[in-house]
């Protein structure tokens, strides 16, 4: 990468740190791209429409129509990302990814309503021949040195939207890429009309404008299956999936979700992990070392959810209704108030488990010195587990 060395911290490899640019890196990147293509565009639409109007084009005018949708577009894309790059807050805690979002939709109807526009104001022209235009070489200059831009400036923007892994940017680089397109059918009309068929001009000029709205269509659709929280793809989602089954101690994957935000996605899902007792601290560590993983392999990840489950709640009877910790220290301080190891115990275990509580009863090591009474202590406690028909087993540990 010749010249760009601000990734200096991307040599040291550790396991946590993705490679993924910051908002603010991207912010960076996001607007130098967009710059360039405001100054570009904006000298293209002017010229196109001034020359349009002085070369006679219909076509060329409806061309730098184009780009200056482009470049309407392309500043919004600057105001949407400064917003978006902004970190979460007390009022958006998912962060500003939904303004692009947002924007993009109206952006969409908007070039839609100018294509309608064009396409009438060209129909009329060829209803009345004598109102049609009669384009010059200027104008065919014009449109050719836009082909060449347009195409410069795709190839320069894809290279960028790639690298950052910005949807905004790549639609963006697509604009210029059409706008090339709009050009050349507009270099096609132009060069006809000057060849005798004056009513190819108008023809290219309503051509042009089905690009345009056709653009439009495509950043306000894409970007209202983002508002109503689409999945991502299959494959996407598939990959994620065999991704979460390769952590040590994931047994299943439950309900997986994913959604898009900005150029980011945002997942959740709940795991069935291997062994139901483990303690509660193993567990946050599986389901930290989901996210990690996810955010490293998957670089659109932005924000993983993990809801651990001790065992299949599909297939089990659920536990939810059971009483907590509190409730049931009561219960066993009243069913063995007469029992003497169970005063001494040291801690209490509780496991939720096919909608019964499965108490384990830590006693001191030193109760059992006569060898017999680990079975005599055992059999004092079993006739509780039938008290309450919520228990499960009641066993008893030493340490």
């Amino acid at each position: 990468m010749g010249g760009h060395h601000h990734h200096h911290h991307h040599d040291v490899e550790t396991f946590d740190e993705n490679d993924k640019p910051n908002s603010a890196e991207r912010y960076k990147e996001i607007k130098r791209a967009t710059y360039v293509a405001i100054l570009v565009n904006t000298f293209l639409a002017f010229g196109k429409i001034v020359l349009g109007f002085a070369g006679q084009s219909q076509a060329l005018v409806a061309d730098g129509v184009h780009s200056l949708a482009d470049l309407v577009s392309d500043v919004i894309v600057i105001v949407a990302a400064k917003e978006a790059a902004k970190d979460p807050d007390e009022e958006h805690p998912y962060g500003h990814g939904r303004i692009e979002t947002v924007v993009e939709v109206i952006l969409g109807v908007f070039l839609i309503v100018v294509a309608v526009g064009i396409t009438i104001d060209a129909s009329t022209r060829i209803v009345e021949p004598e109102r049609l235009l009669d384009p010059t070489w200027l104008a065919l200059f014009a449109a050719f040195l836009s082909i060449i831009a347009n195409e410069s400036l795709f190839q320069y923007t894809i290279r960028i939207a790639e690298r950052i892994k910005s949807n905004m940017l790549k639609a963006n680089a697509w604009h210029h890429r059409t706008d090339a397109i709009s050009s050349i059918i507009a270099l096609v009309g132009i060069a006809g009309a000057m060849m005798g068929w004056a009513f190819l001009d108008a023809i290219a000029a309503i051509g042009v404008s089905l690009l345009i709205s056709k653009v439009g269509w495509d950043i306000a659709w894409r970007s209202l299956r983002e508002l109503i929280d689409t999945a991502l793809d299959s494959e996407k989602v598939d990959q994620i999936r065999s991704i979460i089954m390769s952590v040590d101690g994931v047994k299943a994957v439950h309900s997986l979700r994913t959604r898009s935000m900005g150029g980011y996605a945002l997942v959740d899902v709940h795991i069935l992990v291997v062994n139901s007792r483990i303690s509660v601290s193993e567990g946050h560590l599986i389901s930290d070392r989901v996210a990690r993983v996810l955010k490293k392999e998957v670089d659109e990840i932005s924000d993983v959810t993990v809801h651990i489950d001790p065992e299949d709640d599909e297939k089990v009877r659920p536990s939810g209704h059971l009483p907590l910790r509190n409730e049931i220290e009561l219960k066993l301080d009243v069913l063995f108030k007469e029992n003497p190891y169970y005063s001494q115990h040291k801690q209490i275990l509780l496991h939720y488990l096919d909608g019964k509580v499965h108490v384990e009863i830590e006693l001191p090591l030193l109760l059992l010195k006569e060898v017999e009474s680990a079975e005599e202590i055992l059999q004092s406690f079993e006739l509780g587990s039938k008290s309450e028909d919520y228990f499960g087993e009641i066993t008893v540990a030493y340490r």
